[in-house]
């Protein structure tokens, strides 16, 4: 990947950076992508790889995102 969304050491997009992702009220599905239109129990990003085999090609930065604060806001 470029580096504009990579995660940790893996390639795979971080979650909290993009604009699709979202935390739902659903206990066993917290985590949610609005451009896959799912929630799961686990990272968005990984559940994508794992059953498409390539890294999310949704991801869009989220504009803002200050890795400090953690929580998006600027």
């Amino acid at each position: 990947m470029d580096g504009s969304g990579s995660g940790k050491n893996d390639g795979t997009p971080a979650c909290l950076k993009c604009i699709h992702y979202h935390v739902t009220w659903d206990a066993r599905a917290p985590y949610g992508c609005r451009a896959h239109a799912f929630k799961s129990s686990r990272n968005p990003a990984l559940v994508v790889y794992e059953s498409s085999g390539s890294a999310c090609q949704l991801f869009e930065n989220r504009k803002g995102f200050r890795p400090e604060c953690g929580d998006g806001r600027t």
